[in-house]
């Protein structure tokens, strides 16, 4: 989205992680996705490609229009996003590979984090604004798979603020177009 955003001409490569190809692992020793090649630069860490295309051009001041204190609190807050959500995350996703605990168990380690997101948000619409920001937009795609692993529990869960604005950012333009054409180009 921030590509699409900043208008940024990019190919997409659809990668099997279990047959990576040769030229990602030349570029990238990571062997993880995203990877951005442009030229010399390489960049794989999915907030780094954000701040890159930004950087380049940030017409919805995403970036820009944060204070340094919010955007230290941004960066934090995709931080934690990042690390210590996701991993409870795919736990939760994926809980057959992880028979250690039951799929509650790692639903509840990730409430600790939407619980803290809805409490933000039951003060303002947005993250760290009142306008949608850098933090909503790389950490609304973590929500979302979260809440799509038991849809029915998400809709019934106490975090009323979380799904409004999960709702909202589901219906941005931007996210349907960046979506309906990761779909055409690889149906």
């Amino acid at each position: 989205m921030a590509i699409f955003t900043a208008g940024i001409d990019v190919e997409l490569r659809e990668v099997s992680l279990k047959k990576k190809p040769q030229h990602m692992l030349d570029v990238s020793r990571k062997g993880t996705v995203p990877v951005l090649c442009d030229g010399t630069t390489v960049i794989d860490e999915s907030l780094d490609i954000m701040l890159w295309a930004l950087a380049i051009n940030d017409p919805d001041q995403w970036v820009s229009r944060y204070s340094e204190a919010e955007k230290a609190n941004a960066i934090q807050l995709i931080d934690e996003s990042d690390n210590d959500f996701k991993r409870w995350l795919d736990k939760y996703k994926y809980a057959d590979r992880h028979p250690e605990h039951e799929p509650e168990y790692y639903r509840h380690k990730c409430t600790n984090f939407l619980a803290k997101l809805d409490n933000s948000l039951q003060k303002q619409p947005h993250l760290i604004t009142s306008a949608i920001t850098l933090a909503d937009i790389a950490i609304f795609p973590f929500v979302r798979q979260f809440s799509k692993v038991d849809r029915d529990w998400f809709d019934l869960c106490d975090f009323k603020a979380l799904r409004i604005w999960l709702d909202t950012l589901l219906e941005l333009p931007v996210f349907k177009r960046v979506m309906a054409n990761h779909v055409k180009t690889h149906e």
